[in-house]
């Protein structure tokens, strides 16, 4: 009788670990994530075009994405052909005109040059209201994964320059679209986020 009831302890405690531990085998493709793909091969390396455009510069936002943080420079009407800019990493970002430094804070600076001005050439009013070496206006970095500070430096002879303190010395891409630049800093050097 002893025997008996150990070879049915033993079938029931055999059932209850294939049944736990089937269960989880089961839930697994369910509940994985899948890693994102994020592109590669944006390089560090400083970006150009040489075009330039009298659209003024009207405002400058970022976001977060997946695989890289975003900055983004409205000239609205301005054509895709005719956005001009210079980025590339600086040791250290110096205002055009003055050679004033404006601090930028994070372990790498970026500096952003869109050949087009923040003010209204007919006029020379301002049509964005940033003051050189202060933060840019209405853009909160809190929470981004690589953007650390973005700085004003001024507009100067037609181009607007701006600081983008990141994280590290990261891969980037430039992209010129109808109306508007953009600066996509990857969060990392891998294909993955």
């Amino acid at each position: 009788m002893l025997q008996k009831r150990m070879i049915c302890a033993t079938l029931v405690l055999v059932g209850a670990t294939l049944t736990t531990a089937a269960v989880p085998a089961a839930a697994t493709p369910a509940t994985a994530t899948r890693a994102t793909a994020c592109p590669t091969g944006w390089g560090s390396l400083p970006k150009s075009a040489s075009e330039s455009t009298t659209t003024p510069v009207r405002d400058v936002r970022t976001g977060r994405h997946a695989c890289h943080d975003r900055m983004v420079v409205d000239l609205p009407g301005a054509a895709r052909g005719g956005l001009g800019h210079s980025v590339r990493y600086v040791d250290r970002l110096h205002q055009d005109g003055s050679g004033r430094h404006i601090p930028v804070s994070g372990g790498a600076v970026l500096e952003v040059r869109v050949a087009a001005p923040s003010y209204a050439p007919e006029s020379g009013e301002p049509t964005y209201p940033a003051r050189a070496g202060r933060p840019l206006p209405g853009v909160d970095l809190t929470g981004y994964r690589t953007f650390r500070d973005a700085r004003f430096a001024g507009s100067f002879e037609g181009e607007t320059q701006i600081g983008l303190g990141v994280r590290a010395r990261l891969p980037f891409r430039v992209l010129q679209l109808d109306g508007r630049l953009v600066i996509d800093v990857a969060h990392g050097w891998t294909g993955s986020r």
